[in-house]
């Protein structure tokens, strides 16, 4: 019996390890100062990052996160078929969702991988 996929969270300027499985970037812009090969993502999936107005009104303001995640998870409710490629790769095994964000209790990854129920 294969075992459960771990989804995992790591912020995209930490170095990229064997544990991280596959590496998904869910940012809608490409983080400041790395280059693609330090970066290590395995897919860039921008098209379900939150939309920038969302991402903006937000502002990483941690008394704004309950609204937010909320109101990203409606906008994920409206992006079923952006979210299957990422599907498919958690049950294919091991998936790091991969973000930029300094708070790390408080990203659009976090609100994600609840979304994903996990």
């Amino acid at each position: 019996m294969r075992r459960a996929a771990m989804v995992r969270l790591k912020r995209v300027y930490e170095k990229p390890s064997k544990e991280d499985g596959f590496r998904v970037l869910v940012e809608r812009l490409w983080p400041r100062g790395l280059t693609k090969e330090r970066a290590g993502i395995d897919l860039w999936l921008k098209e379900i990052a939150p939309s920038d107005r969302l991402r903006k009104w937000f502002g990483h303001d941690p008394v704004r996160w309950e609204d937010f995640r909320k109101r990203y998870e409606a906008e994920l409710r409206k992006k079923k078929e952006a979210l299957d490629p990422l599907r498919r790769r958690i049950d294919e095994g091991d998936v790091t969702l991969v973000y930029a964000a300094r708070d790390e209790a408080h990203n659009s990854a976090v609100a994600l991988k609840r979304f994903l129920g996990y």
